[in-house]
């Protein structure tokens, strides 16, 4: 075993706060932690072993309600103990709090992603929650109309011309004996403000700065009429057609690729956290960026966005449904998409991150990604920092001049100061490590950060 992974945690000796990593893998996959061991998996030994062995279940017990299997092993006469933990089928707390295990770190779920993880170890998710104030009287029928002529158009959804509304919904699983579901109203709500406050989506053309702001227009309505409503606005109102020629041909296509635009506020429409604010879309002179609330799913990460990856939707009946319509895939293509959009329309990749409690898509003007690449490679970008902005980006430039600064902050002392997730800091300091800037030396506890100067 050579190194420490999702699943496997080396400690030196036993310390109370451990209980927290054995409650972050009971709620994730479940796992294994070694007691005795360094941050290198080398066998440093137990005195205490055997008192150990004899105290931990019962203290385990107690405070998480778990039994994991501990057993005693022996590595070159030296003892230390292993923690088998199962992942659990119910949430499982300590002193009123719940952990996580993700990628490498511990995180402590909060707010809305308390509340969906409650629901997916109940089984559910939002969207399948019932909406008891909600009647059929509150679903739009031309919105109904509309979807049957584009399902039918895609063809992932036979004979339902002839259903009523309420027919299909049930055939769509939206609608119950019990009522109609979040899902139903997101998605076919004359008025789903009604019952979800920050369903619109909120657009902004600022200038040179977030403060610099132009004008906006606010979007309501249901996902199908958002989808329809911001296209509009931003065709319209907030993006220019820049003119040039093919031969005799006048051609006038929008700054950014439509596909691109459309595949992005699609995916903030079907996957977003509905219980946040509403969805952000910030149209600047060298860029356009959407903030959409929920962070990503806890098995996924900003890299594997852009891999190919299991699809995972924080609304599977939202997200069934306009595949159903025809409206995306169903195999997590979303990002990969965007990116085949902007390479085709010869702009840069789509910046993505996590932010404050949300997700963040950015698409360059191309023109954009040359100045700063042509500012980058003036007499300042001698620095190391410089270098890691262009080639990882400024955030991740950010963090180095944080570790640098301070190189015995962790990654959760980074996320701090940079307002980041603990997980997004630790994709940071993945890359910076892999690309030889630090090296962590001595163990996680104690240990410091050795940057290349």
């Amino acid at each position: 075993m050579n190194s420490e992974s999702q699943n496997i945690e080396w400690k030196q000796s036993w310390h109370d706060d451990y209980l927290k990593w054995i409650c972050g893998f009971a709620n994730a996959q479940g796992g294994r932690i070694f007691i005795g061991k360094d941050d290198s998996g080398k066998v440093t030994g137990l005195k205490n072993a055997k008192k150990l062995l004899e105290d931990l279940p019962n203290k385990i017990r107690d405070q998480l309600g778990l039994i994991p299997l501990i057993n005693l092993r022996e590595e070159d006469g030296k003892a230390y103990l292993e923690i088998i933990i199962e992942p659990s089928t119910v949430p499982i707390s300590l002193r009123g709090s719940y952990y996580w295990r993700s990628g490498s770190v511990k995180q402590e779920l909060k707010g809305h992603a308390l509340t969906d993880f409650l629901l997916k170890k109940m089984g559910m998710t939002w969207d399948q929650v019932i909406q008891e104030r909600a009647t059929l009287d509150d679903i739009d029928d031309a919105t109904i109309a509309l979807f049957k002529k584009e399902a039918a158009t895609a063809g992932r959804l036979p004979d339902i011309s002839g259903l009523s509304a309420q027919e299909l919904l049930k055939k769509l699983h939206l609608f119950t004996e019990k009522g109609l579901t979040n899902a139903a109203l997101v998605l076919f709500g004359k008025d789903p403000g009604k019952f979800y406050p920050n369903t619109f989506v909120k657009i902004g053309r600022f200038g040179l700065n977030m403060v610099d702001i132009r004008f906006q227009e606010v979007c309501e309505g249901n996902l199908f009429q958002l989808l329809r409503g911001v296209m509009e606005q931003l065709e319209v109102k907030f993006l220019i057609r820049p003119i040039r020629f093919e031969g005799l041909r006048r051609i006038e296509e929008l700054e950014y690729p439509v596909p691109a635009l459309r595949e992005m506020l699609l995916n903030a429409l079907v996957h977003r956290n509905y219980m946040g604010s509403m969805i952000q879309l910030r149209v600047m002179d060298d860029r356009i960026s959407l903030w959409n609330a929920g962070l990503l799913p806890l098995e996924l990460s900003v890299e594997k966005l852009f891999q190919t990856h299991k699809s995972i939707p924080r609304n599977p009946l939202i997200a069934e449904v306009c595949y159903r319509g025809g409206y995306i895939d169903s195999w997590g293509r979303g990002i990969e998409k965007i990116t085949d959009a902007c390479k085709a329309a010869g702009l840069p990749e789509p910046v993505i991150e996590e932010n404050s409690g949300g997700v963040v898509v950015e698409l360059v003007k191309a023109s954009a990604s040359e100045k700063t690449t042509s500012e980058n490679n003036g007499a300042d970008f001698g620095t190391i920092s410089e270098r890691i902005r262009k080639e990882f980006g400024s955030e991740p430039a950010k963090a180095f001049e944080i570790i640098r600064q301070h190189p015995e902050f962790t990654a959760e002392q980074i996320a701090e100061q940079l307002v980041k997730t603990p997980r997004t800091i630790e994709n940071y300091i993945a890359k910076l490590k892999k690309a030889g800037f630090i090296i962590r030396r001595g163990p996680k506890l104690g240990g410091y950060w050795e940057v290349k100067e």
